[in-house]
Parts: structure tokens; sequence; C-alpha cells
């Protein structure tokens, strides 16, 4: 799966978007290491706590379907390069850890990341048995 095949996916994603309250769509796609592509869209809330990004649809969205192995994650929101969210990022590495992110804009500028760029100090399965 090519970063071009993945915009298209994300870009698709997007246009799914619930964002009446910002006015800022949010599409992802999301590269398991087994070769399937799980898409989301950011969803937002009246009640703004409760609003769900698009890199975190996705993940949902792969592990409800038996997929918890991921190679890359490509994100787009508009015309500007976004990266994920906090939240997102902490999500991303629990299941992740060596992600690749690729933050793109609509025209097609792409910067890659390392998940562990990041997000350098994660909060980790070995630091909670320890």
């Amino acid at each position: 799966m090519t970063d071009l095949e993945l915009m298209k996916i994300a870009q698709e994603a997007r246009e799914h978007a619930y964002a009446p309250y910002s006015g800022f769509k949010v599409g992802a796609a999301l590269l398991d290491r087994s070769g399937r592509v799980f898409s989301g869209c950011n969803v937002e809330n009246a009640s703004f706590g409760l609003t769900v990004c698009a890199e975190r649809v996705a993940v949902f969205k792969a592990i409800s379907e038996g997929s918890s192995q991921f190679s890359r994650l490509l994100i787009t929101g508009g015309e500007d390069i976004i990266t994920p969210c906090g939240a997102c990022r902490q999500v991303l590495a629990e299941f992740a850890p060596d992600l690749v992110v690729i933050c793109a804009s609509e025209s097609g500028m792409m910067i890659q990341y390392e998940l562990k760029e990041l997000l350098p100090q994660s909060f980790a399965l070995r630091q909670r048995e320890a």
C-alpha cells in the first residue's frame, strides 16, 4: 500500500467527519501489518470531551475487527499539515510504538514521523508492570 493510496482513503474518510462545532474535518488511514487498512474520521459532540479523533476511530475500528499490529498511519485535515493530538499519540503507542505517522495536507504535501518522535515518553505496558 503506497502513501498516495493511504492518502486517498484518509481523504475519503474525512468526507464523513462529523464536525458541526469546529468545522475542522480530519481523516485517517491506518495500515496493519497484514496489509489491511482501517479508516476513521473525527466525530464531535456537543459535550466536547466526548469528541473522538479520526486516528482513534481508525484504531478502535481495527481492534474491533481483530487487528492490533500496525505499521503506518496517514492523517489529513485539509490545507495544513496536522499531527495527532496527545491522546491519539498515547492510544497509538499502546499498539504500535514503532508506527510511522504520515501527516499530509490536502494538496499532497507529506511529512513523515516515527511515533517515538511525536511521543518520546509514552506510558507503556512494561512501565505499568514494573
